[in-house]
């Protein structure tokens, strides 16, 4: 049973929230919050598996609420909501390790799948999400290190198509389909991605393709 953490100020979106995933088998909301330092609480408290948490919340919100999570020994996955556009808070947020973000006009079974998805340990991104992404990497924040390009011009073919897919928001299932190969081989490619380029996780291995624009080049 995956335990989950919901944090939004409105009261309506988070009882709406709830009953999408306890109508699905497997899910358990174990607890709400009305702001991102509730949620660090009760999370502490509750040690769910994932913490869905809103991007925007008074007091503490969910990028700040992130960063504390993910300074403890063992964190939730975390995947954050949001009804706007990207900015310089959702950079930090990933760099700090969040495991989803996605745009809150999603259906009920993309949110449901999103859960397991980031449960598993992989990473979810709304399409919407990572094309604004894309645009705030190039506009506001310039092309990755040169560092970074040296370590991607010494990875082998499939090494790049892995990242590529990573930068889509692919889980470790779907790479694997998409690629032909078992999941296992999908989650040592992922390991052997991260120590090269020297990153802490999955989700900042995604931002990365996307700033290198490999995300563009599979389809």
């Amino acid at each position: 049973m995956i335990e989950v953490v919901i944090a939004d100020d409105e009261d309506l979106i988070r009882s709406g929230i709830r009953a999408i995933l306890e109508a699905s088998d497997g899910i358990k909301v174990v607890g709400e919050a009305r702001d991102g330092r509730e949620a660090v609480s009760l999370c502490e408290q509750l040690r769910p598996h994932v913490a869905l948490l809103d991007a925007h919340m008074p007091g503490c919100d969910g990028f700040a609420a992130t960063r504390r999570l993910m300074a403890e020994q063992d964190p939730p996955r975390i995947i954050i909501l949001t009804a706007f556009g990207m900015d310089e808070n959702l950079f930090q947020a990933m760099e700090a390790g969040a495991s989803g973000f996605l745009l809150k006009d999603l259906n009920p079974a993309q949110l449901v799948q999103a859960v397991f998805t980031t449960a598993v340990g992989d990473t979810v991104l709304s399409s919407g999400i990572a094309k604004r992404v894309f645009s705030r990497s190039v506009v506001g924040r310039g092309m990755p290190s040169e560092d970074s390009r040296n370590a991607l011009s010494k990875f082998g073919r499939r090494e790049r198509e892995v990242l590529a897919l990573l930068g889509q928001g692919m889980s470790n299932l779907r790479i694997s389909r998409e690629l032909h190969m078992s999941e296992s081989s999908v989650k040592t490619y992922v390991s052997r991605i991260l120590t090269k380029l020297q990153l802490e996780n999955r989700t900042q291995a995604a931002l990365l393709a996307v700033e290198l624009r490999l995300s563009n080049g599979m389809r």
